[in-house]
């Protein structure tokens, strides 16, 4: 489906540790669906023409993010819904994305300002692959920096050993923080993920993913649509607790699209494998940076729990400060061959 004059979206730009969100407030047609699954499958099944139209240039670029309000399954349960944008399609967690949105439903208004309390305000978020607890700092009419409780984190694969092509084999872990992801240290891969070129990080990364994808059958208890490869998290292999010294990663997820952040499912996957290794206990905090930009977020278990009944996991609380950078109005021309928007590759 083509894009055509009648469209006039608004949004609200923010970034949470440099990864961009672009909030779409109206505009959209109504998404259709009983659970927030099923609208996830209605906007890339009948939608999918507006995302390209908001995620690519030349109204965004290849590591452009949005994210969608809609209307939680169960009010009682959690005060918003929401689904996610990227350059390929719909991701079924997004850390950033919850920070930056916890500032923003406390600060639109969304919430009755009675809910709206210091010195933190909750604010429950469906996500797709299930409610997510945020907590933002409030005093003195500002929000500030936001953390938010997980769905439970589990590792999946600990030690899996791949052929990865052009590279050879490789030992990764697969860890799930709301999306699954392989983790990799940078020394087996040949890079650095602070000083290799972006290029170079990316071109490693995918082989990884692809390798993974297929040769290691991913499951999650609670629905299919959970079950698939978000990315690869490249590691300076820094796993075991430190609480002085941070860790630093670099996310290559979705059609090679690179988070500036430290990725939050990505820090709550590798709480979640390192739990799991007993190189961390509950209750220990880290530090977490991003390898393109140094930003922090960090990252603890706080309480052992089971998903589905079949995987031990715990929960994780990931904090960080998410920021507004703007807002706009997006529209078209039909005269405009390039209003559907495309990728540079």
């Amino acid at each position: 489906m083509s894009i055509d004059s009648r469209v006039h979206i608004v949004t609200t730009e923010m970034h949470s540790g440099g990864e961009p969100l672009r909030i779409i407030e109206s505009g959209y047609p109504e998404i259709v669906g009983a659970t927030i699954l099923d609208k996830r499958r209605y906007l890339h099944q009948r939608l999918d023409h507006l995302r390209r139209f908001l995620m690519h240039e030349p109204r965004g670029h290849y590591d452009m993010y949005g994210a969608i309000l809609v209307a939680p399954e169960d009010p009682a349960a959690a005060d918003v819904g929401v689904l996610f944008l990227n350059n390929d399609g719909y991701s079924t967690m997004c850390g950033h994305a919850v920070i930056a949105l916890g500032r923003y439903l406390v600060d639109s208004g969304r919430l009755r300002l009675s809910r709206v309390t210091e010195p933190e305000t909750p604010v429950s978020i469906q996500c797709p692959c299930g409610v997510v607890r945020a907590f933002v700092e409030y005093s003195n009419g500002k929000t500030g920096r936001v953390r938010f409780h997980s769905v439970p984190a589990f590792a999946f694969a600990l030690d899996e050993v791949v052929d990865v092509d052009g590279i050879g084999r490789v030992t990764v872990d697969v860890g799930y923080g709301g999306t699954f992801y392989a983790i990799v240290n940078d020394k087996q891969l040949n890079v650095d993920v602070r000083k290799s070129t972006t290029r170079v990080l990316i071109e490693a990364a995918t082989a990884v993913s692809e390798a993974v994808r297929k040769q290691v059958k991913l499951f999650h208890p609670d629905s299919d649509d959970l079950a698939f490869l978000y990315g690869t998290i490249i590691t300076d292999g820094q796993d075991s607790y430190s609480a002085d010294n941070s860790t630093f990663n670099l996310t290559i997820f979705a059609n090679r699209e690179v988070d500036r952040a430290p990725t939050g499912s990505g820090v709550t996957a590798r709480i979640a494998v390192q739990y799991a290794k007993k190189l961390i206990g509950l209750n220990q905090r880290r530090k977490f940076q991003s390898g393109a930009n140094d930003s922090e977020f960090t990252g603890m278990a706080i309480g052992e729990t089971k998903c589905g009944g079949r995987f031990d996991a715990v929960v994780v609380e990931v904090s960080g400060s998410g920021f507004y950078t703007g807002r706009a109005t997006f529209t078209a021309e039909d005269e405009d061959r390039l209003k559907d928007g495309f990728l540079l590759k």
